[in-house]
């Protein structure tokens, strides 16, 4: 080694604190070293590639643009050399030895708070975790003294006249560093680092731990890397590529890569966008689904990439939560290499990709809901609850209702599908209302009491399936001025101007006595029952049930009642009017039994069952052995008379 050039400083005081928390207090994530200096490497690379396609000629211009890591277990070294730009005595002092003055105080006033935060909760560690703060002030390089007691920078510079010399920086992050002049042949062209291990940091020196870190944060770098010889970064990055070139095996084969899943994916959706922010993104929509309301309620979000090196899995903030069903990434120009997640979640750089991807994403929705419907549909049948969740989402609510998919009473079976629109164009003239009603399937959607009314008036219904259902209608309010309300909630006067279209046998008219008696009927049941409701009434909905339940202030249906109730650990049973149809066999029979006995245990027995059927159909039903037992014994007399009658 000559002795020109050779020159022992010292790091700033500010470098120093930084080198001292590296080394002493940041042990988390300790991997990110490597991510940092083949970050470095590729960058150095891409300006050598950048001047060359300036039309400046470097040393050695035959060099392949290239990363190679060696690893040494015995010597406990990993060397990590590569052909770019290179640096010169000056550029590796100035580069490797200081760390701007605000940056560096800024970076020690940031982890002083984050250490304080941390200690308001016991739970989590005291120390910050590197891959949080690493790089935020220009301190990437330096995170290779949390793994490294002394580390060897070897560069020769790849552009400049004449013979350029090779100088190498040594420092074991304690104070000070050398810059001497030195004679080794390597590297030709470039830099060369070299890493001597600490005993605790021996992992950094098997193959199979490099490979790994490198596939996971580096996998996509635009440069071979090599490791002992092999290529350990084989993937492309696909989304880079022009869309025109490429084929959909090649897009299937990328998901699997990407996910691990071994079904091809449902769609693709691939974005390249410049403004108002730089970026790529491959996105795709799954063939299966994800169970977004259970296990993998926190597994969702995007992988973030910045210039092909990975920034964070899953982040959350690239895409609103009813988008959560998409799977793949985005890679962006304008955030640094090594931006930490504090900084990210007030970053309006992602801000910007999420109104971007949102917006490209409902766009290829309604494509492909206009041009694949059968796709459609599959895509709604798999992600449909998860994509219902965006009816909160104020700015783009048209769009999104545009897009919900129901089934309904003008279908034939259950997993056909209708949007608003279909709805809208079956519907009267006179309609401006989606009428809708919530069930557990479509059977009893169908079932349902109220839905008579509309049977026999004809008017579409439209069939609620999940507990979501209902915050949707009521999230959205209207679309194109139509209203959504449901069954449960249509008056006397909702569908007057509507004629029947089913006219059943009507039942023969009772005459002023009866209409009196059913009257004191209605005052007899309401004495029989209590407070367990507040009237009963005469029912203008009913065609072929004998009862229903209907909410006194025609407000919240049965299923957001106990979906209220449920979350608020309320068991109780609401009190409601209690509607019966007098025009119903039952009803005209209970009539006949009031008229002859107005005390008869059997009509007390026949109102507290009537009253029970209905709290079952609504699912509110506590006590179903008493139902079964009074049900049993008028069974029995019923029985008995019958058989008493027919001389059996």
């Amino acid at each position: 080694m000559s002795e020109e050039g050779n020159e022992k400083r010292e790091f700033r005081a500010e470098v120093c604190k930084v080198l001292h928390i590296l080394t002493h207090s940041l042990y988390t994530n300790r991997e990110i070293f490597l991510r940092e200096l083949i970050s470095n490497a590729s960058n150095a690379l891409d300006k050598v590639r950048f001047r060359v396609n300036r039309g400046e000629l470097p040393r050695l211009p035959d060099l392949d643009l290239e990363i190679r890591i060696t690893l040494d277990k015995d010597a406990k070294t990993l060397t990590i050399s590569d052909t770019g730009l290179g640096m010169n005595a000056e550029e590796l002092a100035e580069n490797l030895g200081t760390i701007a003055k605000s940056g560096s105080e800024d970076f020690l006033a940031s982890l002083a708070a984050e250490n304080d935060r941390k200690a308001e909760n016991p739970e989590e560690t005291a120390a910050a975790d590197a891959a949080n703060i690493i790089g935020r002030f220009g301190i990437g390089f330096y995170s290779v003294f949390m793994v490294a007691d002394k580390v060897e920078v070897i560069s020769r510079p790849a552009f400049g006249e004449g013979e350029p010399k090779a100088h190498v920086w040594t420092s074991d992050g304690l104070g000070t560093f050398t810059v001497e002049t030195t004679d080794s042949e390597e590297p030709e062209r470039g830099t060369v680092i070299k890493v001597h291990l600490k005993d605790d940091a021996l992992e950094f020196a098997e193959k199979y731990r490099v490979e790994s870190i490198i596939r996971k944060h580096s996998a996509y770098v635009p440069f071979p890397v090599f490791v002992d010889g092999e290529q350990a970064n084989t993937q492309p990055a696909l989304w880079r590529e022009p869309r025109a070139s490429i084929k959909k095996e090649q897009y299937d084969s990328f998901y699997t890569h990407l996910t691990y899943d071994n079904k091809p994916p449902l769609d693709v959706e691939h974005i390249s966008v410049d403004v108002p922010v730089q970026f790529t993104a491959l996105l795709y929509i799954p063939d299966t689904e994800r169970d977004f309301f259970g296990s993998e309620r926190d597994y969702w979000g995007l992988d973030l990439y910045a210039r092909r090196v990975l920034i964070q899995h899953n982040n959350k903030e690239l895409l609103p939560e009813y988008l959560a069903f998409l799977r793949g990434l985005v890679d962006t120009e304008d955030l640094p290499l090594n931006i930490s997640r504090e900084t990210l979640q007030e970053n309006v750089i992602l801000r910007r990709i999420n109104q971007v991807v949102t917006k490209q994403t409902l766009g290829h929705l309604e494509k492909m809901a206009r041009d694949e419907k059968e796709k459609y549909n599959s895509f709604w049948r798999l992600h449909g609850k998860i994509f219902k969740l965006g009816y909160h989402d104020f700015v783009n609510r048209d769009r999104i209702a545009s897009l919900l998919r129901f089934n309904s009473s003008a279908l034939a079976e259950a997993d056909d599908l209708t949007s608003l629109e279909d709805y809208m164009g079956r519907a009267p003239e006179a309609q401006k209302t989606f009428w809708f009603v919530t069930g557990p399937n479509r059977e009893a959607c169908r079932l349902n009491p109220h839905m008579e009314l509309f049977r026999k008036k004809g008017v579409e219904v439209l069939y609620l399936f999940e507990p979501i259902d209902e915050f949707v209608m009521d999230g959205l309010g209207k679309y194109k001025e139509w209203e959504f309300r449901a069954v449960e909630n249509a008056g006397p006067e909702a569908l007057k101007d509507f004629e029947d279209k089913e006219k059943p046998e009507a039942a023969p008219p009772l005459s002023d006595e009866d209409s009196t008696s059913f009257d004191a009927l209605m005052a007899r049941m309401k004495e029989i029952l209590g407070d367990k409701v507040t009237s009963v009434a005469l029912s203008h909905r009913l065609a072929d049930s004998p009862a229903v339940l209907v909410s006194p202030d025609g407000g919240m249906t049965a299923s957001m009642e106990k979906l209220l109730k449920v979350m608020q650990k309320d068991d109780s049973i609401p009190v409601k009017i209690l509607e019966v149809n007098r025009d119903h066999p039952l009803l005209r029979s209970m009539l006949k039994i009031y008229k002859a006995d107005n005390k008869s245990r059997v009509l007390d027995e026949m109102t507290r069952s009537l009253f029970d059927s209905c709290l079952l159909v609504d699912g509110y039903l506590k006590d179903p052995q008493a139902l079964a037992a009074r049900q049993n014994e008028i069974l029995t007399q019923a029985a008995a008379w019958y058989t008493e009658v027919c001389k059996i």
